[in-house]
């Protein structure tokens, strides 16, 4: 399982985004769905690497989220309701929010997981995507948000929808690597997976939530 624990960043300024947040993730497919924990932070469960991508980059698009991914087991049946959920995944989830938010300017992601040094590998591929994300201005996310990765003939189509020319469309995707972005996010999921093992901790090394 691959559990994220996202923490806002700045509460006291801009108020609770906390549902902004989970209305934002709805549309991801999840073990179990998103939910406020406690305060100005809200957790899910997912079940694919790519899909805990696609969640750790949507909130830090806003620039205003610690994000903390961990990655292992949960006690099964899992529960509907995150906050009644137990198992190391939990563990490994607040260890990463709690080393995001300690970043400073660097990109506030994280990952923990029982391979150290593979989560420390797939933790700075994820710094690199996320840092290409946040950067992204308002003007190429109205190209961004029309795209479909993978997806030829596109732009002319993208280009009509927002009365832009075909050219500023193709500008706007060069300047906000969008497509290296796509092309790194596989080897991100990957290695997301590859933080299982091959060394597990034994059971009693770690407390369950």
């Amino acid at each position: 399982m691959y559990v994220l624990t996202i923490n806002q960043r700045d509460s006291r300024e801009v108020g609770d985004l906390v549902p902004e947040l989970i209305k934002s993730l709805r549309h991801l497919p999840t073990a179990i769905a998103f939910r406020r924990s406690v305060g100005d932070e809200a957790i899910g469960v997912l079940e694919d690497p790519k899909t805990a991508i696609d969640a750790a980059m949507i909130a830090l698009r806003s620039r205003r989220w610690h994000v903390g991914i961990g990655v292992g087991e949960l006690l099964v049946p899992l529960p509907e309701d995150v906050n009644e959920a137990q198992g190391f995944g939990l563990v490994y989830a607040r260890r990463a929010v709690e080393r995001a938010q300690k970043t400073g300017e660097r990109v506030p992601l994280a990952v923990s997981g029982p391979d150290a040094d593979i989560a420390a590998e797939a933790e700075a591929v994820l710094r690199l995507i996320g840092q290409i994300v946040s950067t992204r201005t308002d003007a190429e996310w109205k190209v961004l948000d029309l795209m479909t990765p993978g997806a030829r003939g596109q732009q002319k189509f993208i280009a009509e929808e927002l009365g832009i020319t075909t050219q500023a469309v193709s500008k706007a995707v060069v300047r906000s690597h969008w497509v290296e972005e796509w092309a790194c996010r596989p080897a991100a999921a990957r290695l997301l997976d590859l933080v299982y093992g091959p060394r597990a901790l034994p059971e009693a090394s770690l407390p369950y939530r």
